[in-house]
Parts: structure tokens; C-alpha cells; sequence
């Protein structure tokens, strides 16, 4: 895994811890910054994979061999 992905897995993770602990003790800025900076790490995630994919070279074939007679 890049460090992409491992800094949107760990966003992911405390948006969710922060959504938890804001829905427990009654605090709604700290559960919608929990629930945003989840979504965010979602597309963020999304967005640097199709990324990729769309830059992605193609990897050369080699010339196919000739058989002389």
C-alpha cells in the first residue's frame, strides 16, 4: 500500500472514531467532522485510484517472433 492509501485509511478511521465519540457524548460538530472527514478520506481514496488507472502506460508487448523459411 502507498502512503496514499495508508494517510486515507487513517483519515477514514478517525472520522469514524470522531463520529462515535460525537454521537456519545451529544456533540454534533465533533460527529459531522467525523462523518465529513470520512466521506472526504472515501473520495480522496477514490479519486487518487481513478487517478491512476487513467495514467497507467501500457506495458510494451514484444515484437512477435518470425519464423524463416
Amino acid at each position: 500500500m502507498s502512503l496514499a492509501d495508508w494517510a486515507c485509511l487513517g483519515a477514514f478511521i478517525l472520522g469514524f472514531i470522531l463520529f462515535v465519540v460525537g454521537a456519545n457524548i451529544y456533540n454534533a460538530i465533533v460527529g459531522y467532522t467525523g462523518l465529513y472527514l470520512a466521506i472526504a478520506s472515501i473520495v480522496a481514496y477514490l479519486v487518487i485510484y481513478i487517478y491512476k488507472e487513467f495514467t497507467k502506460r501500457p506495458s510494451p508487448t514484444p515484437a512477435p517472433d518470425t519464423q524463416n523459411p
